[in-house]
């Protein structure tokens, strides 16, 4: 039943990855790119040079990879909670304190950071190469390569190893971390308020409406609390092949 519920949880992460990929390269074209006017210009040019393909560059590793960081984040958040339990009670069956569910949270995001940094790396990189689709026949654009460097993940793991080393695959994790600790911890936080809150009494386990909206709005509220949009840009920009072509060096100067 547990390999099932992990298969069903890869496929839904997958297909969800697969149907907002598209406009989550445009955000980083827009983030990383000065080139585009807004939103439906960089959509046509992106379509024009590098068609339906250029939408969805990059996309194989986040959908591979989307069950390991779900299994670290909440695998490392129900470990953290039991000891935490365990520490000041002295049992993982005492309802954890507030405090607790937070830092357990917290301690999810950092983890599953660290997993999710290279691939957001590799992602990024990939996502940002604006070489045309076979069948383009127009003239060059400025300031958009004609070839790819990155054959695909794999490729530009290795390559990013040799010229970068181990650490050039964490590039931008500061900004990662800053966004994605209490990000997480207050959507744990919250979902558990929530469901404690809807919950009727007698009831153990919440139902799945219950926990469908617990869920929404746990993501709202960490979304919108942490400075979501703002550490987005400082991460994609770490990331980008040239992080000092505008004179940053680090997260907070971005």
């Amino acid at each position: 039943m547990h390999l099932l519920d992990f298969l069903a949880g890869w496929v839904a992460g997958g297909l969800a990855t697969a149907v907002g990929y598209p406009l989550d390269t445009i955000k980083v074209r827009i983030q990383t790119q000065h080139m585009y006017n807004g939103v439906w210009h960089c959509i046509q040019s992106t379509y024009q040079r590098e068609k339906v393909y250029g939408f969805y560059k990059g996309m194989a590793l986040p959908v591979l990879s989307v069950s390991v960081c779900g299994s670290v984040c909440f695998g490392t958040y129900r470990n953290c909670l039991h000891f935490l339990s365990q520490l000041r009670h002295g049992s993982s069956d005492v309802k954890p304190a507030r405090l607790d569910v937070f830092i357990a949270g917290c301690s999810a995001g950092t983890a599953e950071a660290m997993v999710f940094a290279p691939v957001d790396l590799v992602k990024i990189r990939q996502q940002n190469q604006t070489h045309p689709h076979q069948t383009y026949q127009g003239p060059p654009s400025r300031g958009l390569s004609s070839k790819p460097k990155y054959r695909g993940p794999i490729h530009c793991l290795i390559t990013v190893i040799k010229e970068e080393g181990i650490l050039g695959l964490y590039r931008g994790i500061t900004a990662l971390w800053l966004r994605d600790i209490p990000c997480f911890g207050l959507y744990f936080l919250v979902y558990s308020i929530f469901t404690e809150w809807l919950t009727p009494q007698g009831q153990h386990k919440p139902g799945i409406y219950i926990g469908t909206i617990s869920r929404l709005v746990s993501h709202v509220v960490s979304w919108w609390m942490c400075w979501h949009d703002l550490l987005d840009i400082g991460n994609s920009n770490g990331c980008h092949e040239i992080p000092n072509a505008d004179g940053w060096h680090g997260t907070a100067e971005i």
